[in-house]
């Protein structure tokens, strides 16, 4: 976890910038608008125009590959910011500069200087009968203002949602990347991939470049269609660029990478699951079109040097050991498809239970349903979230997927552990857990055993 300050006063300070932004309404409150933010923006003298940015969305994989880049961008010598949503533990992991959280004396400073702002924006908004910044929106002004401050040479930057209205899109990406499209948070993006996909294709920028995934065929058709309507190039998997060669490795896998510029081999990747390397490719393509305009191949032991030292959090991550215990936040069934791939992949536990709990507006169905064929059981719990499903709701569903004897319902997840650990090790030596269903799920299981890296 982020450390907390030393300073007593300090801390007492943080603690009240923390409560002020937390008591504001939550990122999935949203009202479709860069309004707030971008009056915000104009009234600080827009820092989001200070320096350069790769902006990412897609439906997942947006954390891990957003690290990536951030990674690669170091290594090669720039003085990097990184924003990534949501939090493990604390709001400070959001906001990194070359690579750490920003520091808490660095945070309060900045919010001090771009409080009253906010408390401008915020009447001018009241007056006109509208809300409050949201706890999203004043994050990103945050942090802005301090990749503009420290000053940065690149800001990485994750979307919240979307992309199109997200509050991030008040800065422009001079590369764009867009990750995997599926179906999530249908009731503010839309019902089908379509829909969805032109949402996110509003972070494509004129005169921009974008770097996709591969898509279904729908969202690629609008993704190209964004391109032809702004200007901006597109590089697309398996088409200008793709994974070449990938083997399972110790603690990760190896990578060959067709690059847009040139090739490069020998990649160890310190991260599980084909998926991961499929957002080693996008990375690497966006790194070389952000540094060279694709014209000049990247040093290839620069590259190597940068994705060894990568690290994604409560992604696939092993965070105790006898048994083996996994955490994975994946959140909607086309992350819960990825991360049961990759248990195969990665690991051979004689005995694999999960530990499930999962929000009232997932489709934790199908979810289950991805997660099925990897598991010999599964413990339906709680996490600590107000918008976690009803456990008893929960272990309905995986009963009928399940079947009621591979299924355990367990209200509260210290306990689901324990239960997890129990039926993992009843037949013996040689099991394993993984704690799913949410980024909340997999933060409150990464509290409950002390782990502390972020």
């Amino acid at each position: 976890m982020t450390p907390p300050p030393s300073d007593p006063a300090v801390a007492a300070r943080l603690a009240q910038v923390e409560a002020e932004i937390m008591g504001r309404a939550p990122e999935h409150d949203l009202v479709p608008t860069l309004d707030r933010v971008a009056a915000v923006m104009e009234l600080l003298g827009d820092p989001q125009r200070s320096f350069r940015v790769i902006h990412l969305t897609g439906t997942n994989g947006k954390t891990s590959t957003t690290r990536m880049i951030e990674a690669l961008c170091r290594e090669h010598g720039l003085r990097t910011g990184r924003f990534t949503s949501p939090h493990l533990h604390s709001m400070r992991e959001r906001i990194a500069v070359d690579g750490e959280p920003v520091s808490a004396e660095v945070l309060v400073e900045t919010w001090d200087e771009v409080a009253p702002i906010i408390e401008i924006v915020d009447a001018r908004s009241a007056a006109e009968g509208g809300p409050r910044m949201t706890f999203f929106e004043v994050l990103v002004v945050l942090a802005y203002a301090v990749f503009a401050d420290a000053p940065v040479d690149v800001a990485v930057v994750e979307v919240g949602m979307g992309g199109r209205w997200d509050a991030t899109n008040v800065a422009d990406g001079d590369v764009a990347v867009v990750t995997p499209i599926d179906i999530d948070h249908t009731h503010f993006l839309g019902s089908t991939v379509e829909e969805i996909a032109f949402e996110k294709a509003g972070i494509v920028k004129p005169g921009a470049v974008l770097v996709t995934a591969a898509q279904d065929e729908a969202v690629a058709a609008i993704l190209t269609d964004r391109c032809d309507e702004v200007g901006a190039r597109r590089y697309a998997a398996d088409e200008d660029f793709a994974v070449t060669d990938r083997e399972v490795a110790l603690g990760g896998q190896l990578l060959a990478i067709r690059g847009v510029a040139g090739n490069y081999d020998e990649i160890f990747l310190p991260l599980h699951g084909e998926h991961q390397g499929a957002n080693a490719a996008l990375a690497l393509v966006a790194v070389e079109l952000f540094l060279g305009g694709g014209e000049r191949r990247l040093d290839p032991e620069v590259v190597r040097a940068g994705f060894a030292a990568v690290t994604s959090p409560g992604r696939l991550e092993v965070v105790r050991r006898s048994p083996t215990i996994l955490v994975d936040a994946a959140h909607n069934p086309h992350g819960a498809t990825a991360l049961a791939l990759a248990l195969g992949e990665a690991f051979s536990f004689a005995r694999l239970v999960g530990v499930v709990a999962i929000f009232a507006d997932k489709d934790a169905g199908a979810m289950l349903e991805a997660l099925e064929p990897a598991l010999d059981h599964v413990v339906v719990t709680r996490n600590s979230s107000p918008r976690s499903m009803n456990v008893a709701s929960l272990g309905e569903i995986a009963s009928g997927i399940f079947g009621a004897e591979r299924v355990s319902v367990v209200p509260a997840l210290p306990d689901a552990l324990e239960e997890a650990v129990t039926v993992a090790e009843s037949e013996g030596m040689g099991g394993g857990v993984v704690v799913t269903g949410s980024v909340v799920t997999a933060a409150d299981v990464r509290l409950l055993l002390g782990v502390k890296e972020t």
